[in-house]
């Protein structure tokens, strides 16, 4: 099976919207996609992340952890370790809070029982416009002791967030970008 085709397709399905809609960045668009209808999906979460597990799998680098910006992310590195732990390779999920836990341990990100300080990591979103909450979740595992190493995207709307990520010493890895949507 062909599974980026695949992905693509229940993408197109299930996510992508025409019509006028603000986006998280504040920016008008004219298409919309909403990452989560397929990440949620049964299908479209085990190919998600039998996808970016071949990719992080790839990496120069062994990575100990994925992670990202809650709610975007949250099935995305649900998925990759899922996938990572039937491939016998388990790496561990965690998410970044967009605010402390209000109670308990005000934790900001949750899994980080399962990963040590240093540990090489990649950020994972569904959607990078302008890279605003993939910086925040890069920022707050940097600041949790973690070395980001890789950063992902399952699609790039190829509006600044790639050249915001490099600004920062970041190189963005998609999955798909906007002209796969507006190709047919």
């Amino acid at each position: 099976m062909d599974y980026k085709s695949r992905l693509l397709k229940i993408l197109k399905e299930k996510s992508y919207e025409r019509g006028k809609f603000v986006l998280a960045s504040g920016r008008e668009s004219e298409m919309y996609i909403d990452g989560k209808q397929t990440t949620l999906s049964a299908e479209g979460s085990y190919l998600v992340g039998k996808i970016f597990y071949d990719i992080i799998r790839m990496s120069r680098v062994p990575i100990d952890g994925v992670g990202g910006l809650s709610l975007g992310a949250d099935p995305i590195v649900t998925a990759i370790s899922v996938v990572s732990y039937t491939e016998g390779n388990p790496i561990q999920a965690f998410i970044v809070r967009k605010e402390p836990k209000k109670h308990g341990t005000s934790l900001w990100i949750e899994g980080v029982k399962g990963l040590r300080k240093g540990a090489k990591v990649a950020i994972v979103d569904d959607v990078v416009t302008t890279a605003g909450s993939t910086l925040k979740a890069i920022h707050r595992a940097e600041e949790e002791g973690y070395e980001v190493v890789k950063v992902l995207t399952l699609v790039d709307r190829e509006e600044g967030g790639r050249e915001n990520l490099a600004k920062e010493g970041y190189q963005l890895e998609a999955v798909f970008t906007k002209a796969d949507f507006l190709q047919d």
